[in-house]
């Protein structure tokens, strides 16, 4: 399925709009600061909803409105029959968020999550290599929470365990109140780490391959950094066995500090450059050039997982992503991204020369002021 139609309405700057989009795709062409980042973001916010910038939901209602909507059309292939109707709204007042498929509200959120198979590349996306752990994890949260059946129930539920045994850590209850929130924080937190290691051993070749044909020969690996160590540990029995280990060891670090220091939410993913034989951090170490690489590569492993995982060819919002690559790494990104099973692709550009994946066959739309001119 492709996206065929996008309504707008009071996100962000983009007023009230009722846009058909090509099977093809469309380039989006526009000065700084017109509103084509916020185009990208309401067509990916109804795959996630939430945004890929990291913004809440009240800061996505435009100025001096009391709500936004927005609804996606998702129209069949010649392989497929019917459409799909998504729409998200969010109103201020009382922070209201719902989400219809189909007009029908489904039973929980994450059930309405991935209908676009899309995947986002931007200048933010940087942040996944400089950035905090944090950022890191999110990455895997959101691929996994669209790729790997049980993970988002899983992230909640140790969420929830881990928020009422920190309560009762910061609070100076008696170990037994605190222990009676091990089981559930076991049993998800298992869950979340092997689901976690298992897709970046799946894919670390995958990265390893787009870097080095990004940076035209250079290497990079990427490896799961749980909190606690898992070597020699391979069934998920072992793994909750760890963790309840490592929780025992550190009961008396937890009750000095007053929170939960082992776990999921500690977890890390380690991006490495080689450099002879020598493996490198590349957020330490790594130029901007290389970090944008492998941040790159991280979302190329992405879409490659969709394609995977859900048997669709993603549809591929471009935010402006050749603006800060050399012009060789910008040539082998071009190559690279022509030649991957892509389906629909958005993308935003400045200048309409600045146009080049699928340049002869993407119609150009422009936007000014928050509004689209097709």
């Amino acid at each position: 399925m492709h996206l065929s139609g996008l309504t707008v309405h009071h996100f962000r700057n983009l007023g009230s709009q009722d846009l058909e989009l090509p099977p093809e795709g469309v380039a989006l062409i526009g000065d700084n600061a017109q509103g084509k980042s916020n185009f990208l973001e309401a067509i990916y916010y109804l795959e996630t909803f939430r945004s890929f910038r990291g913004a809440r939901d009240d800061q996505l209602v435009g100025f001096d409105k009391e709500l936004f909507r927005v609804t996606g059309t998702m129209q069949a292939t010649d392989t497929e029959c019917g459409t799909e109707l998504i729409a998200a709204a969010f109103e201020r007042d009382g922070k209201r968020k719902k989400v219809l498929i189909n007009g029908e509200e489904p039973d929980r959120l994450g059930d309405a999550l991935g209908r676009l198979a899309a995947v986002v590349f931007s200048p933010r996306d940087t942040q996944l290599v400089s950035g905090g752990p944090k950022e890191r994890r999110r990455f895997l949260d959101v691929v996994l929470s669209l790729s790997h059946p049980g993970y988002l129930i899983a992230i909640q539920e140790y969420r929830q365990a881990l928020q009422q045994r920190n309560m009762s850590l910061k609070s100076g209850q008696l170990s037994g109140v605190i222990k009676a929130w091990d089981t559930g924080l076991i049993k998800a937190g298992t869950s979340v780490m092997q689901a976690r290691r298992d897709w970046v051993n799946l894919r670390s070749q995958a990265f390893k391959d787009y870097y080095t044909r990004i940076s035209g020969g250079a290497s990079a690996h990427i490896t799961y950094a749980p909190s606690l160590s898992l070597n020699g540990v391979a069934s998920k029995e072992e793994i909750a066995g760890a963790f309840r280990d490592a929780l025992a060891m550190t009961a008396e670090r937890e009750r000095r500090v007053g929170t939960t220091v082992v776990g999921p939410h500690r977890d890390d993913i380690q991006l490495r450059l080689d450099q002879g034989g020598s493996l490198l951090d590349l957020r330490q170490y790594g130029s901007g050039g290389q970090r944008r690489t492998a941040a790159l590569a991280l979302r190329l492993v992405e879409a490659k997982s969709i394609r995977e995982s859900r048997r669709k060819q993603p549809l591929v919002l471009l935010d402006d992503v050749f603006a800060e690559f050399d012009i060789g790494r910008s040539e082998r990104v071009l190559e690279l991204m022509e030649a991957e099973e892509t389906g629909q692709v958005v993308l935003t550009a400045p200048r309409e020369e600045h146009v080049r994946i699928r340049s002869d066959s993407l119609p150009r739309w422009h936007i000014r002021a928050g509004v689209v001119a097709t």
